[in-house]
C-alpha cells in the first residue's frame, strides 16, 4: 500500500517549491532521498572531494587528469537506453549527467589545492522541456564544488579552455575511449600532440586502486542493497512461479519497491537445464515443478551494486535426493570459501588463492558424490571463478589483478557453482542440474561481513521459507531507503 506518511507523521501534500531545477537528485530537490551535504545517496560532497585529493596525492605537480562522461545511447531512432555514467567520473565527482568532461589538476604539492574543472551541458529551456532538467554551468560549481565550469555546447570555447589546461600541465592522464564522444576524444588527443606532451598516461588503473577499497559509506550502501535484495529472494522463494519472466519481474519489483534504484544487472532466471548456461538471461521459459531454478539477480542503490545467486526447488520440494545432495555439495564449498575469507588478510591471500582453494574443495565434493575422475572434471563442471570485485560495477575494477593480495575494505563475491551436462560420463541422477550460491563480503582484519546474509541458503531455511513463508517485515514503496 502506498505510504502517504513519513515516520514523523508528515503528510505528502502541498509539495514545497524548489529553488533549483537540477539534472539529478540532490537534497535541494529530493529532500526525502538525500541528506543535507550528500551529492548522491549516502555519499557527501566532502567524500567526493577527498577522493579527488587522494587520487592526486602521489602524482607529480603539474599533473592533469581528464575523464569524459558517457553519452546517451539509442536503440533505434529516438528510443534511448537508460543512461549509465562513466563510473570513474561518477566516483570522483558524483556527477550523473551525460556529455560532460571532468578535468582534475594538481598545481602544487598540497593535495588540497587540486582544481576541478567541469565542462557540462548548459541550461536550455527548450531542451529541458523535452528531455528533463539540466544542472547547468553555474550549479555544477554551487553543488559539485567545481572550481571552474564551462559549457560543452560552445565547441570553440571548450577546445580553447582545454588547450590552456593541457598547455600549463606537464603530465596528462587520459584514456581515449571509442565508445564515447569521438570528436572530443580526437580534440583532446590532438591538443596533447600539439603541445608536445607525448602519449597520454593511463588513468584507469590509478582510479581502480582507490575504488577497490570501499569507504564506510560505500559499504553501508552495498549492505543496504544486499539486505533489500536478500529479503526479496526470501519472498520469491515463498511464492510459486510458472514462468521465468514472472519471477524475473517479481524480483525486480521487490528490489525497487524495497528501496533500490534498479537492478544491478540483467537478471538470470534459469530453470532446469537452462541453468547450465552461466549467463542465461533469456528468462522466457516455463518452470517445471520437478526442477530447480537458479537465480542471479540483485539491486543497486546510489550506484552501488549487490550481487546474489540462489538456487531452489520450483515447486517448494526437492525434486530428488540427488538435487538436494548436489546443492549441499556447492553449499559446502561456499561455507569453506567464506571461512577462507576470515583468514585471507592474515595469510596474505589473493582472490586467485581463494579460487584455487575452492577448486580443491569442489574436487572433494565430487568425489563424495561418486563422480568418476572427479579431479579431472572439476574445472569443467565449475568453469567460472570463485568471485570478483564488487562496487559501482558488478565486475568492479578489472584493472586490479586477481593475483594481488586482498586488502581490508575490499568487497568481493563468493560464488561457487556446479553445472552438470546431459552426458553419459556423469551420473544420470545429476544431469541437467545447475547450481550457484553467491554472497557479497567485505574483508576486515578480524574476518569479513556478509553483505547479503538475509537471503536464505541453508537447506532447512529454504525448506522453512518455501513451506511457511517469511516473517521479516518488508516495507514496500520505500521513500528513504537508507533509513530502513
Amino acid at each position: 500500500m502506498l505510504r502517504r506518511y513519513l515516520s514523523n507523521g508528515a503528510k505528502f501534500v502541498n509539495r514545497p517549491k524548489v529553488q533549483w531545477n537540477l539534472g539529478q537528485r540532490l537534497h535541494e530537490n529530493r529532500p526525502f532521498l538525500l541528506q543535507p551535504g550528500e551529492l548522491t545517496p549516502g555519499i557527501t560532497a566532502a567524500e567526493y572531494y577527498q577522493r579527488r585529493a587522494e587520487l592526486v596525492r602521489n602524482l607529480p605537480v603539474g599533473s592533469c587528469l581528464i575523464i569524459l562522461a558517457n553519452q546517451i545511447k539509442f536503440a533505434s531512432g529516438a528510443v534511448f537506453y537508460p543512461f549509465q555514467q562513466d563510473n570513474d567520473l561518477f566516483y570522483l565527482t558524483g556527477w550523473n549527467e551525460p556529455d560532460s568532461i571532468m578535468v582534475l589538476e594538481k598545481p602544487s604539492e598540497n593535495i588540497e589545492d587540486h582544481e576541478l574543472t567541469m565542462f557540462v551541458p548548459p541550461k536550455n529551456e527548450f531542451k529541458e522541456k523535452w528531455e528533463g532538467f539540466r544542472t547547468g554551468v553555474d550549479a555544477v560549481k554551487e553543488f559539485f564544488n567545481a572550481d571552474h565550469s564551462y559549457s560543452v555546447d560552445n565547441s570553440m570555447s571548450m577546445v580553447n579552455e582545454l588547450a590552456k589546461i593541457i598547455k600549463r600541465n606537464k603530465d596528462i592522464y587520459f584514456d581515449p575511449d571509442s565508445n564515447k564522444n569521438s570528436k572530443i576524444n580526437s580534440n583532446i588527443l590532438n591538443l596533447i600532440k600539439e603541445t608536445n606532451k607525448g602519449t597520454p598516461k593511463k588513468l584507469k588503473s590509478l582510479v581502480a586502486d582507490l575504488r577497490k577499497v570501499k569507504s564506510e559509506s560505500e559499504i553501508r550502501l552495498m549492505r543496504r542493497a544486499g539486505q533489500i535484495s536478500g529479503r526479496s529472494y526470501n519472498i520469491a522463494m515463498a511464492q510459486r512461479f510458472r514462468n521465468e519472466r514472472t519471477l524475473h519481474t517479481f524480483l525486480e519489483h521487490k528490489f525497487i519497491s524495497g528501496g533500490c534504484d534498479k537492478s544491478a544487472y540483467i537478471p538470470v532466471v534459469a530453470t532446469g537445464p537452462n541453468a547450465l548456461c552461466i549467463h542465461y538471461t533469456s528468462n522466457d521459459d516455463v518452470m517445471y515443478d520437478d526442477e530447480m531454478v537458479l537465480v542471479d539477480a540483485a539491486g543497486a542503490l546510489g550506484g552501488y551494486c549487490s550481487d546474489i545467486s540462489r538456487t531452489w526447488p520450483v515447486a517448494g520440494k526437492w525434486p530428488s535426493s540427488a538435487h538436494k545432495d548436489l546443492y549441499e555439495a556447492v553449499l559446502n564449498v561456499q561455507r569453506e570459501s567464506l571461512k577462507n575469507c576470515k583468514k585471507a588478510l592474515e595469510n596474505n591471500m589473493s582472490l586467485h588463492d581463494l579460487h584455487e582453494a575452492s577448486v580443491k574443495l569442489t574436487k572433494q565434493e565430487l568425489k563424495n558424490l561418486n563422480f568418476s575422475k572427479a579431479t579431472e572434471i572439476a574445472e569443467k563442471l565449475y568453469p567460472h571463478y570463485i568471485g570478483h570485485n564488487l562496487g559501482l560495477d558488478v565486475h568492479d575494477v578489472p584493472e586490479v589483478s586477481r593475483f594481488n593480495p586482498l586488502v581490508e575494505g575490499q568487497v568481493i563475491t563468493i560464488e561457487p557453482g556446479l553445472y552438470i551436462p546431459d552426458s553419459p560420463e556423469y551420473p544420470a541422477e545429476f544431469r541437467n542440474i545447475g547450481i550457484r550460491i553467491e554472497d557479497d563480503v567485505v574483508l576486515k582484519k578480524d574476518g569479513y561481513i556478509n553483505l547479503t546474509v538475509e537471503a536464505v541458503k541453508e537447506i532447512k531455511d529454504i525448506e522453512n521459507v518455501m513451506q511457511n513463508g517469511t516473517t521479516t517485515d518488508f516495507e514496500d514503496d520505500v521513500v528513504s531507503p537508507l533509513q530502513g
